[in-house]
């Protein structure tokens, strides 16, 4: 996810990590940029592969720390966590977490889609069908967390971060959200917010240290975006003004920081629900006050009754459904800049402006060179001026013309991004971008591409390829 620190911010907050690690989701503070140079624009399944490691499926991202790669991974019944040796993809070790349910989620999300994090020796690993697990750089297991289960029904995805000692979760859901840390070392609870005014979420939290005041936790959420101590938890500040199903990761800079949400109604401004009495009065055949799934009434709310009306899946929808449901209709999908550094309800005052066209649904915005990238399905890529949100481009990716889950990184000059059917692109970066290349990989790509000097790494259906020049 775009700007977000740059790796000096990651080092902050990891002390082992060095220049080529890329610790977590997206890399240094989920900001998908490095300072490796070097980098191929040319490779596919036969050119320019340095090595390529078959892989159990999974959706998470790869994470790089001293001569170490780590990811996850389900087979059959078995979540993984696997760690490869960084120069050559051999697998080091493999390690099996208890299972303690098989969840439902969405088709397009998996078992293994969280990415683990490592604080540049250990890694920590999430799965939605247990919780949280720590292994050592040998794969000994130092501590397990059990968590859930999760009342989200198209499955978690949310990845961990490391700061400050601590490993830092979020676990929203459409009810009981709620965000951990716990020690690094010991696995031991440091703190537990509840999060009552967010529901369905799925976005990986990131870090923002001001001039003054603690260090926060920045987490997109349904609705708002909020920022919490890291030292305890306690919530500092919010803006809302963005849809309920946030997926992707915050960016940050200069004390500006970049959040959107996308959803399937942001854009249905016509979308409203009657007042819950008067649906009731009109059509609540039995009298019971609630609404049954045959006593569905609205188009939308017959296709849609258990995903979006029936939050408790209780099999009806009463008022407290019917006002949540009417929040998410309510919400409008937005790209927003905010000015960093207030407490309290920052909507008002804090929101410098929003961008609403072309939004992604899944992919982090990229902040790099003081240009912001959004790659959204169909291969729409803009580029956006950070300070005014003005466009300066805006234009399809040739021969990549599908959905898109991973989000752009960058280094190099270069802005490198996946589609899911597997064709990576490669732009040179700034306002006025031009593509320099379309790479083919032959199979689907849901993970985002981690980055160290010369080498790009990318994780598709069936394997994890690296790719540099190998001239």
């Amino acid at each position: 996810m775009a700007r977000f620190a740059t790796a000096l911010v990651l080092a902050a907050s990891i002390p082992s990590a060095h220049a080529a690690d890329w610790p977590q989701f997206r890399g240094p503070n989920g900001s998908g940029i490095s300072d490796a140079v070097n980098l191929p624009v040319e490779f596919g399944v036969s050119r320019n592969v340095l090595w390529k490691t078959s892989l159990p499926p999974g959706h998470s991202s790869p994470v790089l720390a001293g001569d170490r790669i780590f990811v996850t991974g389900a087979e059959g019944e078995k979540l993984l966590t696997v760690c490869l040796r960084r120069e050559d993809g051999s697998v080091l070790w493999r390690r099996e977490a208890p299972r303690a349910r098989v969840s439902e989620m969405n088709r397009v999300n998996h078992p293994a889609s969280p990415s683990p994090a490592t604080d540049g020796s250990n890694v920590y690993a999430f799965f939605g069908d247990f919780g949280l697990l720590s292994y050592g750089p040998d794969g000994n297991e130092r501590w397990r967390v059990p968590l859930g289960p999760f009342d989200n029904w198209m499955g978690v995805a949310s990845s961990p971060i490391v700061a400050d000692g601590k490993v830092v979760l979020v676990c929203d859901q459409d009810s009981g959200s709620f965000m951990v840390a716990v020690d690094r070392d010991t696995g031991d609870l440091v703190w537990r917010a509840e999060r009552p005014e967010y529901t369905r979420g799925f976005a990986t939290p990131s870090v923002y240290r001001g001039a003054g005041g603690p260090p926060q936790v920045i987490v997109p959420g349904a609705y708002q975006v909020g920022g919490y101590s890291l030292d305890d938890g306690v919530k500092l500040w919010w803006a809302r003004g963005i849809a309920f199903e946030v997926k992707s990761l915050a960016v940050m800079d200069d004390g500006m920081l970049y959040v959107h949400g996308w959803s399937s109604t942001g854009n249905a401004v016509n979308d409203r629900l009657p007042p819950y009495a008067d649906a009731l009065s009109k059509h609540d055949a039995d009298g019971d006050g609630r609404f049954s799934e045959g006593e569905a009434f609205l188009p939308m709310m017959r296709d849609r009754f258990r995903s979006y009306f029936d939050f408790d899946r209780d099999g009806y929808v009463d008022e407290g459904d019917w006002n949540n449901t009417q929040m998410r209709l309510a919400s409008r999908n937005a790209l927003l800049a905010i000015r960093l550094g207030g407490r309290g309800d920052l909507t008002e005052s804090a929101i410098v402006w929003a961008y609403r066209k072309a939004l992604p649904n899944v992919p982090s915005p990229l902040l790099y060179r003081n240009v912001l990238y959004l790659v959204k399905d169909g291969g729409i890529l803009t580029s956006l001026d950070p300070e005014s949100g003005a466009v300066y481009k805006q234009g399809r990716l040739p021969g990549a013309l599908g959905r898109y889950w991973a989000s752009p990184v960058a280094a190099d000059g270069k802005v490198y991004v996946a589609s899911e059917e597997g064709r990576v692109t490669v732009l040179r970066a700034g306002a006025k971008w031009d593509v320099l290349s379309t790479n083919d990989l032959g199979d689907d790509v849901f993970a985002t591409p981690a980055i160290e000097p010369g080498r790009i790494y990318v994780r598709t259906r069936q394997a994890l390829y690296c790719f540099g020049d190998s001239n």
